[in-house]
């Protein structure tokens, strides 16, 4: 059995490095998707985690598997596609770590894995199985990202989603937003942005934007609302508990640091399960999580970037000491 199965994307991120003696911008290739990524902390917090996805048989395509699986992940059940090539990439960073993306990705070989490809006996038996809406944006991964949820579901997973909204990969914003309620309707927890929340409920207000989701969407149960370097918002039951950001200084980037907060987050719940969760728990998953998402924003790319728990617990200490 494994704690937690992940469904979706794997790339390549380029990420800018400078520029050449001759003036040309330099990339970096760092290995990268969000459900790859939340696998990669998830492992460095000792879970056990596989990933379900395709790559190109290409040089990214097994660049990835051998990264992903030095990072503890089991990728066995990675596809890799003859005729398609694995999914590229290429990240702006601006001054305050924000990014923007262009794909190339038309097709990538992630869009294209079929149902008849998912290790449904795992996917059964797994604890936790996470996606997000990569895997939604054509149909035939969409297909199979539907039967990977119910099979999940029907062997008594917890549901993980995270909408990770990318608006150029998705033929309208309608398809987006249609696909983003069919995870909503399925997941148990909830990681979202706050430009996500404001997206799905036409909310700035994140009480309100929450509250809307959890009266429409009562199968969820605990509902995290990342806002950036201001901090993140947890609501479950009749609590609302907010911690701010760590702010230590030092950001390059913020690639990763959502799937680091998730993976946080999903090991809270395999740690805690989902009944009778006291405030002060659900305080201590946000510091913890707002701490590891911190530092990997002090790194470039996300899969090989993820913080070991030792760290994290290092640097909470020390702020929680200067804040005392």
């Amino acid at each position: 059995m494994y704690d937690v199965i992940a469904l979706g994307e794997l790339l390549v991120d380029f990420t800018g490095s400078g520029a050449s003696a001759q003036g040309n911008p330099l990339f970096e290739a760092n290995p990268g998707g969000a459900p790859c990524n939340v696998l990669a902390m998830l492992s460095k917090l000792g879970r056990r985690c596989a990933f379900v996805g395709k790559v190109g048989e290409d040089m990214f395509g097994y660049m990835l598997r051998d990264a992903a699986a030095v990072a503890g992940i089991c990728m066995d059940h990675l596809v890799f596609d003859r005729e398609a090539r694995t999914t590229l990439a290429f990240v702006k960073t601006f001054g305050n770590g924000d990014r923007d993306f262009s794909f190339y990705r038309n097709p990538g070989a992630d869009m294209l894995l079929r149902e008849e490809e998912l290790p449904l006996d795992e996917i059964a038996e797994c604890r936790v199985f996470h996606f997000g809406t990569l895997s939604m944006t054509h149909e035939g991964v969409r297909r199979a990202t539907v039967r990977a949820v119910a099979r999940a579901r029907q062997g008594g997973a917890v549901i993980s989603f995270d909408p990770n909204l990318r608006e150029p990969l998705w033929d309208s914003l309608d398809q987006a937003r249609a696909q983003m309620e069919y995870g909503l309707s399925q997941c148990h927890v909830l990681k979202i942005a706050d430009n996500e929340l404001e997206f799905m409920t036409g909310q700035t207000d994140f009480d309100r934007g929450a509250a809307m989701l959890r009266e429409r969407f009562p199968g969820i149960r605990l509902l995290n609302v990342t806002a950036g370097a201001q901090g993140s918002y947890c609501y479950y039951g009749d609590e609302r508990v907010f911690v701010p950001a760590c702010r230590r200084g030092g950001v390059i980037e913020t690639t990763g640091a959502g799937d680091t907060f998730c993976a946080c987050v999903l090991d809270f719940v395999l740690e805690h399960g989902l009944d009778g969760l006291a405030r002060d728990h659900l305080a201590a998953m946000l510091r913890f999580a707002n701490t590891a998402a911190y530092l990997v924003t002090t790194r470039k790319g996300a899969l090989r970037s993820m913080p070991e728990a030792d760290e994290v617990r290092r640097l909470l200490a020390r702020t929680e000491e200067a804040e005392a």
